[in-house]
C-alpha cells in the first residue's frame, strides 16, 4: 500500500476521533476571541478526545502564550492543534532498526489477547521477508491454540518457519528452542509470541521474566526488542496497560492496532507524553498493508480532520 492510500486509510480510520474532538471546535470557535472561557472550553475537549490533562494543558498553555486575545476560526484553532500535537509525537515516531550484527534480531512481542499482537508478528514477519530477510516465529502463547493456528497461517504467508509445542508446553523453553533454531538455520529475526493473561498478572510477570532469562543463557544481548501491542480502541485502559508491562519486562517501543473505527485515536498523544517509548508503527486493519511506520505530523493531521 502507497504511503498516500495508507494516509487516506489513516484519516478514514481515525474519522471518528476527529469528529469527536472537532465537532466540539467547530462549536466553540466560529469567529470567536481565544478567551479564558474558550480555552477551558477547549481543554475540557481535548481531556474528553483522551489526549490526558496534561497534554492538554501543554495545548493550552502554548495556545494561551501565542494566540490569546485574539480572534481565531475553527480552522486555524484545528491547524494549530495538529502542529502542537505533532511536536508531542514527534520525539517518539521512530521506526524498528533490525540490527545486523545481532542474528538472530530477537523481539519479544508483549501484550493483552485481543490487542492483535499475534495479526502484529504475522504482519512485521512479512514485510521482513519482502525486505530480503528470512524470519522466524516462535508461537509462545502456548495456553491459546488459536494463537499458534493464527501465526502458522501467517507463517505459511510470510514464508517464515513457526516454531511451536503442545499446547501447555513451558513457553520459555519454546523460545530457547525456537532461538537455537534460529541460530542454527541463519534466521536474520526472530519474532516471539508471548501470553496475555493480565488476570494473573504475578504469573505473566514471572512467565516473561523466565522467557528472557532463559534465551539469555543462548544470547546475552536478547532480546534485542522488547514491544507492547496495544489496542487504541481501548482509550485510557492503554495507559494503563504500558504501566502494567513496564513493570514486568524492559518495554523497549509500542505498536498500535485498531486504529481504524476508533474514537479514541487521542490515546496515543497520551502515551507518547506520558512514557516517551517509540512508537514504532500504527495499525488501520487486518491486511498486510495495513500497518505502518508511524509518522507523527501524518497523524496529527489525521486526528484533527486536517
Amino acid at each position: 500500500m502507497a504511503v498516500s492510500e495508507f494516509f487516506a486509510r489513516l484519516k478514514s480510520g481515525l474519522s471518528r476521533s476527529a469528529a469527536r474532538l472537532t465537532e466540539n471546535i467547530t462549536a466553540t470557535f466560529t469567529k470567536r476571541k481565544l478567551d479564558d472561557a474558550a480555552l477551558e472550553e477547549l481543554e475540557e475537549q481535548l481531556i474528553a478526545a483522551d489526549l490526558g490533562a496534561t497534554v492538554a494543558a501543554q495545548i493550552i498553555w502554548n495556545f494561551r502564550s501565542t494566540r490569546f486575545g485574539k480572534e481565531v476560526t475553527d480552522s486555524e484553532v484545528r491547524e494549530t492543534l495538529a502542529a502542537e500535537i505533532g511536536k508531542i509525537l514527534a520525539p517518539v515516531a521512530l521506526p524498528l532498526e533490525v540490527d545486523a550484527a545481532r542474528k538472530p534480531f530477537v523481539i519479544l512481542m508483549t501484550g493483552v489477547n485481543g490487542a492483535g499482537k499475534t495479526t502484529t508478528i504475522g504482519k512485521l514477519a512479512l514485510r521482513y521477508r519482502e525486505a530480503g530477510l528470512v524470519p522466524m516465529l516462535a508461537a509462545g502463547d502456548t495456553f491459546r491454540a488459536a494463537a499458534v493456528e493464527q501465526l502458522q497461517i501467517w507463517g505459511t504467508r510470510a514464508g517464515a518457519e513457526v516454531v511451536s509445542a503442545p499446547a501447555n508446553t513451558d513457553a520459555a523453553s519454546l523460545a530457547h528452542d525456537a532461538l537455537a533454531r534460529a541460530q542454527k538455520t541463519g534466521a536474520d529475526v526472530l519474532l516471539i509470541d508471548t501470553a496475555g493473561r493480565l488476570h494473573n498478572k504475578t504469573a505473566l510477570m514471572e512467565e516473561l521474566r523466565k522467557i528472557i532469562r532463559v534465551i539469555r543463557k543462548l544470547d546475552p544481548t536478547a532480546p534485542h526488542a522488547v514491544l507492547l501491542t496495544l489496542d487504541a480502541t481501548t482509550g485510557q485502559n492503554a495507559v494503563t496497560q504500558v504501566g502494567i508491562f513496564k513493570d514486568m519486562v524492559d518495554l523497549t517501543g509500542l505498536i498500535v492496532t485498531k486504529l481504524d473505527g476508533s474514537a479514541r485515536g487521542g490515546i496515543v498523544v497520551a502515551l507518547a507524553e506520558k512514557f516517551g517509548l517509540p512508537i514504532h508503527a500504527v495499525g488501520t486493519g487486518e491486511q498486510i498493508g495495513d500497518l505502518r511506520e508511524f509518522d507523527a505530523m501524518e497523524f496529527a493531521k489525521a486526528l484533527v480532520g486536517e
